[in-house]
C-alpha cells in the first residue's frame, strides 16, 4: 500500500516499479479524509488521537434493512497512520451506541 501525498519519492519510485510489472495487483483511489477520535496509548500509558473510520452494521431480512445501533471502527494504530485496514497494520474497536429509556 502506498499513500502518495505521504510518501518520500524513493517509495514512490519503488512502488512505481512494482506497479509496472503487475499493474492489475493494484487498485488507485484518493484518498479520504478521517475522522479522529481518542485512544488508548499503549506506548504512553494514556489517550492519544488517531484516525478512524466507522462500518455500520446493517441487517437485512429479505423484506427490509435494519441500521444496528453501533458498528465496527477501523482505527490507525500509528500516530499520524491514515492506515485503517487490518490486513496493512491497522485494528479494529467496537463500537456502541447507548440510549437511555424513551
Amino acid at each position: 500500500m502506498l499513500i502518495g501525498p505521504m510518501a518520500s519519492r524513493a517509495s514512490i519510485a519503488q512502488f512505481r516499479d512494482r506497479l509496472r510489472i503487475d499493474p492489475r495487483n493494484y487498485v488507485a483511489q484518493p484518498v479520504v479524509s478521517l475522522s479522529r477520535c481518542p485512544c488508548y496509548d499503549p506506548d504512553s500509558g494514556g489517550l492519544a488521537g488517531r484516525h478512524v473510520d466507522l462500518r455500520p452494521y446493517c441487517l437485512y431480512d429479505g423484506e427490509k434493512v435494519t441500521i444496528v445501533p453501533g458498528g465496527l471502527t477501523r482505527v490507525a494504530l500509528r500516530p499520524g497512520s491514515l492506515v485503517v485496514n487490518s490486513s496493512q497494520g491497522g485494528g479494529s474497536k467496537d463500537t456502541w451506541v447507548l440510549k437511555g429509556e424513551e
